[in-house]
């Protein structure tokens, strides 16, 4: 399918595979395998039942040891099973509250495993992790045929399953108690369900990294307690909802490598405690939001890779709170705002591969936060008006190259003799011509050594 620019994998930190460069406030952290075994649990047994429940679940996924046999009470205190979690529920027995599978020392999933919905059996399970459990034998994310409505699941998470397949199920919003939904990195197909945003308990949802398609439901503004909402690298099309607006207490919007169309919302300019917003590789267009620099919050702004083809605007000067911005590729127009000097908390401003004009604001150079900068392939002009100690401390991290119009002071021609600029008032082949002679004469000299070894050498037989 053509597109006007290409699509480049980006951070990504975003995105998903690493942590967020910010840390969300939820009750239950997916991060880490520690177990914190219930300080009050009894030597008590489980229910009959449960414990069949969870030896089925055991023989479906891993093959490490004969559960039933190496450890009979799964729960009992001194025995208990690596990768689960168990707690005191009613009638004084004990019932598994957490699972973790796919990472020693929880653990590890066979090449026959698939997905156990018996996991909605667990009536006190709060927490299930799989990670990297199925590569091998297809399966999907499937749910008994009675109602799921009694689980306590808080959180789950299917993380880098390339054998997950299949779409996501609706079934999957009668999980009430939901706060963490993690499906990333899978080959998950289809639409997102509508009834996914019934589930106002979630504060975490995460569908990145699959092959999901159709548009972002209207229904995402009834999740009013989300912080962190990633649908990134997907085939998502369509507008980015107005609803969007609606999510007040949202942290982290990642939506990049889709297919998304049209601008960004103004309704965007309500999200006060955004602190991460990445919309790159889409097909977005047209001008920003008036209302952008009501994003107090915001640090991270990566938006390359769309075809805008506007002015930069003024207004993100104003977002002091940026670390990073990303904006290229995108067909942006005019001069770099001098308002851009007001943003000292930035550590990297990218801006390369587009048509802006004009000088380099000379307030960039008291940007002493930045270690990274990319101005190249644009139409700037003018003289570099950065000083040496800049240009030392930036080192290869700046890029001006591919700016015709640009070139450097004859006072600062040595200190970044690579930068790929001309000497103000000189032509291209003199622009650092004096390492390239100074080279040259290197060579030089060494030339007339070798011949006068050679003459000596032809003098000595000619003695002989």
């Amino acid at each position: 399918m053509g597109r006007c620019f290409s699509i480049s994998p980006v951070l990504l930190f975003l995105l998903f595979t690493f942590s967020p460069p910010y840390a969300l406030s939820l009750p239950i952290h997916e991060q880490g395998n520690e177990q914190h075994p219930d300080n009050n649990v009894q030597s008590i047994d489980m229910d009959p039942v449960e414990t069949e429940t969870l030896f089925k679940i055991m023989e479906t996924m891993s093959s490490d040891r004969n559960w039933r046999v190496s450890n009979p009470h799964p729960c009992k205190p001194g025995s208990s099973w690596p990768g689960i979690e168990c707690k005191t529920g009613e009638h004084n027995r004990l019932y598994v509250s957490r699972l973790d599978f796919g990472t020693p020392p929880n653990p590890t999933c066979k090449a026959t495993a698939t997905f156990p919905s018996e996991i909605f059996d667990l009536p006190y399970l709060q927490s299930v992790f799989f990670f990297h459990c199925f590569y091998h034998t297809r399966t999907t994310i499937s749910l008994p045929q009675h109602s799921i409505s009694t689980s306590s699941l808080q959180q789950l998470s299917l993380r880098s399953n390339p054998a997950l397949v299949g779409p996501i199920p609706p079934q999957l919003s009668a999980l009430k108690s939901l706060q963490v939904l993690t499906l990333t990195q899978n080959h998950l197909v289809g639409g997102i369900p509508e009834e996914i945003f019934t589930l106002t308990s979630l504060i975490h949802l995460d569908l990145s990294y699959n092959f999901l398609t159709g548009t972002i439901p209207n229904l995402l503004g009834s999740l009013k307690n989300i912080e962190g909402l990633d649908l990134s690298y997907n085939l998502l099309t369509g507008p980015i909802p107005d609803r969007i607006g609606q999510l007040g207490l949202l942290q982290k919007l990642d939506l990049s490598s889709n297919l998304l169309t049209g601008g960004i919302p103004d309704s965007i300019e309500n999200l006060n405690f955004l602190v991460f917003l990445a919309l790159s590789n889409n097909r977005l267009t047209g001008k920003f939001p008036e209302g952008l620099a009501k994003l107090e919050s915001l640090e991270y702004f990566i938006m390359d890779d769309n075809p805008m083809f506007v002015p930069l605007p003024h207004e993100l000067g104003r977002l002091v709170k940026l670390q990073e911005l990303r904006l290229a590729n995108s067909g942006y127009s005019g001069n770099i705002p001098q308002s851009f000097s007001q943003l000292l908390n930035l550590s990297t401003l990218s801006l390369q591969n587009n048509r802006l004009i004009g000088e380099i604001p000379v307030g960039l150079t008291g940007l002493s936060h930045i270690y990274h900068l990319n101005l190249s392939r644009n139409k700037l002009s003018g003289v570099v008006p950065f000083d040496p100690l800049f240009l030392k401390r930036l080192g290869r991290n700046l890029d001006l190259s591919g700016n015709p119009g640009l070139c450097l002071d004859k006072s600062e021609a040595y200190v970044r003799e690579n930068i790929g600029l001309n000497v103000c008032g000189s032509n291209r082949s003199d622009s650092l011509v004096q390492p390239l002679k100074a080279e040259a004469s290197s060579e030089f000299c060494i030339s007339i050594y070798l011949l006068d070894v050679l003459c000596l050498w032809a003098l000595y037989q000619l003695l002989l």
